[in-house]
């Protein structure tokens, strides 16, 4: 790959048809929505060759037809577009608000991962027990409260399809960061909440996996099928954008829930939301309790 950098953006060429950006060499929410608001604007253009968007974390990647556009024009849209952003605190996004109820340490999960407490850093705990000691809380209870405190982003949707990436909407000094195991299972079950680095996820299907789990969720995130009301414009519920919630149930909630799937009533409590990023990088208590009012109309 041929290497190009402009202040601390990385800029690659991969092949022909590919270009990957690199913003940030950390995860943190000003990469982020740096990211956003470039591949946005360049969404915008509607520039002939251009043939995909892929947004991530602190990254993204464009593919384009050569024969059409040529690389070293796209990169130069591109440094353009970033040298644009200069305002993009400021911002409006557009965003749904989203319910996502978890039950926290579930029978389903739990089995899963004791099988393979020899892939684990900590064999003698449960994943819950090592995260929350390694992040310095004094019970698992207080990780899981720390978790359903503060909203997430969706921050990219991708490796397997229709897993959400979502990065928490708090200050640096409160992310939670926990490691991947240290061999993957060859065993997750669907829905399975999990988090690794600073992410936490929705397995959409049963599969191998890294993540630390701590719980599952109740509804589905993928609908192949498309039976649901929330999936008749695509398989694939979350968005790049979207802000979760993540709501602690209990088992008599959670069974309630699966019983509403499995009629194919279900849907997820949403509300529209337009906010900026500098709103959540200044204030990210207030931001949270903005969603929370919006969401269940406190």
């Amino acid at each position: 790959m041929a290497e190009q950098k402009t202040s601390s953006t990385r800029y690659e060429l991969g092949g022909d048809e590919f270009i990957f950006v690199e913003l940030s060499e950390s995860m943190n929410l000003e990469a982020m929505f740096k990211g956003m608001a470039i591949t946005n604007g360049l969404a915008e253009e509607k520039l002939d060759g251009i043939m995909d968007i892929c947004p991530g974390n602190a990254s993204y990647m464009i593919r384009l037809n050569p024969e059409v556009i040529h690389p070293q024009e796209v990169i130069e849209k591109l440094k353009k577009l970033e040298a644009s952003t200069t305002d993009y605190e400021n911002i409006a996004i557009e965003s749904r608000v989203i319910d996502v109820p978890v039950l926290f340490e579930d029978p389903w999960t739990h089995e899963a991962l004791m099988r393979f407490r020899k892939n684990h850093q900590d064999p003698d705990s449960t994943d819950l027990e090592y995260c929350a000691r390694i992040n310095g809380f004094d019970s698992k209870q207080d990780l899981i409260r720390s978790i359903v405190d503060y909203p997430f982003l969706v921050s990219m949707v991708g490796f397997v399809p229709g897993l959400p990436f979502t990065f928490q909407l708090t200050s640096q000094e409160k992310q939670i960061e926990v490691p991947k195991y240290v061999t993957p299972r060859t065993f997750t079950p669907e829905r399975a909440f999990g988090f690794g680095g600073a992410f936490a996820v929705i397995y959409p299907v049963q599969g191998a996996g890294g993540y630390q789990l701590f719980g599952t969720a109740a509804a589905p995130i993928l609908d192949v099928q498309q039976q649901l009301p929330d999936f008749k414009e695509s398989m694939v519920f979350p968005r790049q954008g979207d802000i979760l919630r993540y709501r602690d149930v209990d088992r008599d909630e959670y069974d309630s829930i699966r019983q509403e799937v499995e009629a194919g009533t279900f849907r997820y409590k949403t509300e529209e939301l337009s906010f900026t990023p500098g709103e959540v990088m200044s204030d990210p208590q207030a931001f949270a309790e903005k969603v929370m009012r919006r969401l269940y109309h406190d």
